[in-house]
């Protein structure tokens, strides 16, 4: 019977963590907080451009437990999966810079932006021992990353009794983390996604201003629900495809002689004739900056016809005018969307394999990953199939402290 992928708990993460820590540390732990991954419903590789993006908080968690120490050192323990060892780290909290292993770069960089934004000096900050243990999927575009940082920024913020401004700064901390100690120039989408996330909601992002609207993913929506899968596949071509299109929106730009797409109109496409691939990618980006600002209208007006139609034509335009799809990702969405109860279907994240992502009925779910695994076996082997994973998710909410 088909059936989604089993993950473990979030009551199961958490009583990892705190046993663990009680046999690190001994006694328990003090504070508690956790941050979700994300998907991104609509409005892909926009956040480079001006545009909006909507994503949805995922039910799906990075918690982290800890306590103060005496001293300004952190002792910090990882059950996250896909980190690279050692599991277990200690560090100064006066000397914070990056180093091996990679995975504690993203607990570091948070530490040292927080402490700079709040301008603490050296040893305002309190040393701790921590544990961290996830339940989101590692290496599926889930943003497992940015559930890290946001979840060290939240403990930080409960284990000093110092907050941030407001979600803003929170995810600009967060993301300068990730450029500077992880190595990573990420947009701001999944750092704000993780820190604003509301439950029945989506996020509409003004990647230009920042400014974030809090969409209702509400009404028929009980009988709906966010369907991904993980084709498992990542091509190579993602990482030197990515500046090239990069490069190539910026030389559109120019051709067009505006100084954002956002002032940029499907007519401002006729200069870029002589360049057809220049010409595909921009009006992917204007058409999709479009798209996504229906989405959210659509959303909120219970339109969900409509938000399928308009996940549909995204994914036609990332896979011909942009063309980030690969064959994996376009057999994925054709089977969802020739399935009965499916209302739309795209790619979701940088593209060249990762994750689809599918708006369906919520009765529906068992028969669309029947003929999702046995489209992917016939097009590709008899094992593809059924190395496939599915999440079934509902809009959830963003970081927040954690009962003990």
């Amino acid at each position: 019977m088909p059936e989604v992928t089993k993950l473990a708990t979030y009551e199961e993460i958490l009583a990892l963590a705190k046993s663990t820590y009680n046999s690190l540390f001994g006694g328990e732990p003090e504070v508690a907080c956790c941050a979700p991954g994300r998907v991104n419903l609509i409005g892909e590789h926009v956040d480079y451009n001006d545009g909006f993006v909507l994503p949805m908080a995922l039910p799906m968690v990075t918690l982290v437990v800890g306590g103060r120490r005496t001293d300004q050192k952190a002792v910090v323990f990882t059950h996250c999966g896909g980190c690279d060892e050692p599991k277990q780290v200690e560090f100064s909290l006066t000397d914070l810079k990056p180093e091996l292993p990679k995975w504690a770069n993203y607990v570091k960089g948070v530490i040292y932006n927080f402490a700079v934004e709040l301008q603490l000096q050296e040893g305002q900050l309190p040393g701790f021992n921590a544990v961290f243990a996830s339940n989101v999927p590692v290496g599926g575009g889930l943003s497992s990353s940015a559930a890290v940082e946001v979840a060290t920024l939240t403990f930080m913020e409960q284990l000093t009794g110092k907050q941030l401004e407001n979600n803003k700064k929170r995810a600009l901390v967060c993301q300068a983390a990730e450029h500077k100690f992880a190595g990573m120039p990420c947009g701001i989408m999944d750092q704000m996604i993780s820190v604003a996330g509301q439950k029945d909601h989506c996020l509409l992002l003004d990647c230009r201003s920042l400014d974030a609207f809090q969409i209702p993913f509400v009404g028929s929506s009980k009988d709906l629900v966010v369907l991904i899968c993980n084709s498992g596949v990542r091509h190579e071509l993602s990482a030197s495809e990515y500046p090239t299109r990069r490069k190539q929106c910026n030389q559109a730009l120019k051709l067009m002689e505006k100084t954002s797409y956002r002032d940029a109109k499907v007519e401002n496409l006729t200069v870029l004739q002589p360049d057809p691939i220049l010409l595909r990618r921009a009006r992917h980006v204007i058409t999709e900056t479009k798209r996504t600002q229906d989405a959210a209208e659509a959303l909120n007006a219970h339109d969900f016809i409509k938000m399928g139609a308009l996940m549909k034509e995204s994914h036609t335009s990332l896979r011909d005018d942009f063309e980030v799809s690969c064959r994996e990702l376009d057999v994925l969405v054709d089977a969802a969307i020739n399935c009965s109860g499916v209302l739309g279907s795209r790619m979701t994240g940088g593209g060249f394999g990762g994750c689809t992502v599918t708006l369906l009925q919520r009765v529906a779910v068992d028969d669309v990953i029947a003929t999702m695994r046995t489209n992917f076996t016939k097009e590709f082997n008899k094992d593809a199939g059924d190395r496939l994973e599915f999440y079934m998710c509902v809009p959830s909410n963003g970081a927040r402290r954690v009962d003990l």
